[in-house]
This record gives structure tokens, sequence and C-alpha cells, in this order.
């Protein structure tokens, strides 16, 4: 794969949008060419990647991050000649039903709550209030009507084997959602599939470590060219 000049399609997770890749894409070589595309609604992961698949015009690097992860999956088992490569970022193998939703605040919905949001940072932007507020900024112009279809999205049904092209997963140390025997769970059900950990970040690691992951993808893509 040469590792110049390449699409790679941004996908995120849980009731945020395209802020979640803000300090991530500055990053990433100069001419690459990079598309952020948020979640389409659909019932299922399967749904939902059809939605992101009448989005591309060609294949891509594909990166998923947590429940966009799942999504970055079904499009490569769906749409294999959509996918150039796999990345995915703090999710996880274990097929769910209907996700157990972050709680929000009562009455009008005014976005992730302080708790829910702590709980996706790891401990040293546990406490930090202005990445606090950058998340729960996503959740609000997202709003009440994302927060429930997303609540609701069926993750179940994703055959990992028949995932054919390169994969990279990538967990995070301090990650209090998605464990790191999920992430060798993940790594070792797709065939070939590499795990990359990266040290001191919470879950929402495109926000924690930009510059960390952005040198694990660049790094990895490189290596498939060899």
């Amino acid at each position: 794969m040469n590792p110049s000049t390449k699409t790679i399609v941004l996908l995120p997770g849980f009731m945020l949008d395209d802020a979640l890749w803000d300090d991530f894409v500055p990053h990433l070589p100069d001419d690459w060419i990079v598309r952020r595309i948020a979640l389409p609604r659909g019932s299922t992961v399967s749904e939902v990647a059809r939605g992101v698949a009448d989005q591309l015009a060609g294949p891509a690097v594909i990166l998923g991050f947590s429940m966009g992860g799942y999504v970055a999956r079904a499009l490569a088992v769906g749409y294999p000649h959509l996918v150039q490569a796999l990345v995915l970022v703090a999710t996880s193998a274990r097929g769910e039903g209907p996700a157990a939703p972050f709680p929000a605040a009562a009455g009008a919905f005014a976005g992730l709550s302080r708790r829910a949001i702590q709980s996706s940072l790891g401990r040293e932007h546990a406490n930090d209030p202005a990445m606090i507020d950058r998340v729960r900024a996503m959740s609000v112009r997202l709003g009440a009507e994302a927060f429930a279809w997303q609540s609701a999205l069926d993750r179940t049904d994703v055959p990992l084997k028949e995932i054919a092209c390169p994969t990279l997963v990538v967990a995070a140390s301090d990650d209090h959602l998605r464990s790191m025997d999920e992430a060798r769970e993940l790594a070792d059900a797709i065939p070939g599939a590499r795990l990359e950990i990266i040290e001191g970040a919470g879950h929402l690691i495109p926000l924690e470590a930009a510059a960390p992951l952005a040198d694990v993808l660049a790094g990895w893509l490189r290596s498939l060219g060899r």
C-alpha cells in the first residue's frame, strides 16, 4: 500500500460529532484526503454502515472510534471493495444489543452528564473542565433524537472472521469503558490484525492522545507498503 495520497474516513462514537477529530487531523500527512462522516441513522450497525457506504466514492482507509468501530467493521464485511484498511480505536469484539445509554440531564436534553463524560476520560483529563465542556458540546449539538437512536443501536452480528483487509486495533491503557481484554479479543478475532496500545490516555483517544494516535496510524500504514 502506497503510504502517500490516500483517503481516510473518520467515524465518530456515541454522541460525538466531527469535532472529535479537530486535534487529530492536523497531525495527519498533508497529502491525505480526510473525510469526517457522521453516523447515519439506522437501527443496526449494518444499516448505519450502508449509509456510510452510500457516501463513499471509492476505497478508503476506514477509522472507526468506539461505536463507530462497530460500524467500520460492518462496512469492511458488507462492502469490502470500499475498505483498503481498517482502524478500530477504543472499541470491542463483543456483540451488543441496544447500548446502555450515558445518563443525560433531566428535562430538556442538556447533553451527556459530567459523570458520564468523566468516565470516558483518563485520569489526566477527567477533571479538565475544558475537555469536559468540549465533549458535552458535541452531545448537545447532536441532540435528543441522536441520543435516542444511538442508545437503541443494535451492535450484534458482525462476523469478525470475514474481515479480510489489513486491520489495526488501538486501545488506551487508561480506558475505563473498554478493557484491554476487549481489545485483545478484537485483535485476536480478526485475521492478521495488529494491536497497538497508547499509554496514559482514556477512552477518548482522539481528544486525549491525538498526536500518538496519528503516529501509530501513519506508522502502521507505512508498514503495509513494505
